[in-house]
């Protein structure tokens, strides 16, 4: 199958992406939409005339509360929405954790944040999305899914050493095995499901490294000075790739596929240390999605 491409780059905004597109009558939910790229992707949705509802942890005027790693919170924010919803933009989560932390229904966090809650969300809203007719899910993954594999006979590092990395790796490689089990379970309904990483970006992310961690990645100085080398990109343009998914007629009828900061889908590489892009052959593995599918749930309850 011939690997999908667009005629945008790794430096087009999320604007850009939208040009002479019309999204009125379209409604649309981003997690995690107050700040980062979760912020201009609202910006450019609602720019297009989209309806878009901004549900983050601590909601401003106008927008609405979902605590993801609280389930209550999630069947709350499902609970509160009628009609037709026409894509959710999973972009929310948290990086890196120095210590291991679980949600209250015991899962560690950085899975039930980026990936428990996102699945409760997101198949909640079911209904909603296939009223919507050509609806979309779009997973912001990582490009740290090429790190590790979902470890199912330990996912809560409950026997294992915790590693902030390896916990951080496996739920974007949770989110895109999201995308690819929804892809092959709601393409009847209508639904389009696929997955991105945006690359490298300053945002509020990073708020749990260490120094150390950011002078690894070249964001730092010696100083403590923020930089921003070259492989970086801007909030608007790691955006792009999320408004691609969400809203561009060029991506109709796409489903089931990963896609990269610079707005092509990327190729299935085989994972691990040394691999520096594409998409790791456990993150796109039907069986490991079928299983992670069962397995979320019944976290859930049988959802």
């Amino acid at each position: 199958m011939a690997l999908i491409t667009t005629p945008f780059t790794s430096r087009t905004t999320a604007s850009e992406i939208l040009a002479g597109v019309d999204l009125t009558g379209r409604r649309i939910i981003v997690t995690g939409g107050a700040s980062g790229i979760g912020l201009e992707t609202v910006r450019a949705l609602a720019a297009a005339g989209a309806e878009v509802t901004v549900a983050t942890r601590n909601p401003a005027p106008g927008q609405r509360a979902l605590d993801l790693s609280d389930l209550e919170s999630v069947r709350a924010f499902v609970a509160g929405w009628s009609g037709p919803v026409h894509a959710v933009v999973a972009n929310a989560g948290i990086m890196a954790l120095p210590a291991r932390r679980l949600a209250a229904n015991g899962w560690e966090l950085q899975l039930a944040t980026n990936f428990l809650g996102h699945f409760a969300l997101i198949t909640g809203l079911h209904d909603h999305l296939r009223q919507a007719g050509g609806a979309r899910v779009v997973m912001v993954s990582s490009g740290a899914q090429l790190l590790a594999p979902v470890d199912f006979d330990d996912p809560h590092f409950e026997r294992r050493p915790y590693d902030p990395w390896i916990a951080y790796a496996q739920s974007k490689t949770a989110d895109v095995l999201l995308a690819v089990a929804a892809a092959r379970r709601w393409a009847g309904d209508g639904i389009a499901a696929n997955a991105l990483e945006p690359g490298y970006v300053h945002t509020n992310l990073q708020r749990h490294l260490d120094a150390d961690a950011m002078r690894a990645a070249g964001a730092m100085d010696e100083e403590g000075n923020l930089l921003t080398p070259a492989h970086f990109t801007t909030p608007e343009q790691g955006a792009a790739t999320s408004v691609l998914l969400a809203a561009s007629p060029l991506m109709d009828g796409v489903t089931g596929r990963f896609f990269t900061h610079d707005n092509q889908e990327a190729e299935v590489v085989q994972g691990g240390p040394d691999a520096k892009k594409g998409v790791a052959t456990w993150s796109v593995d039907p069986a490991a999605a079928d299983r992670l599918w069962e397995y979320a749930s019944e976290a859930i309850g049988g959802r």
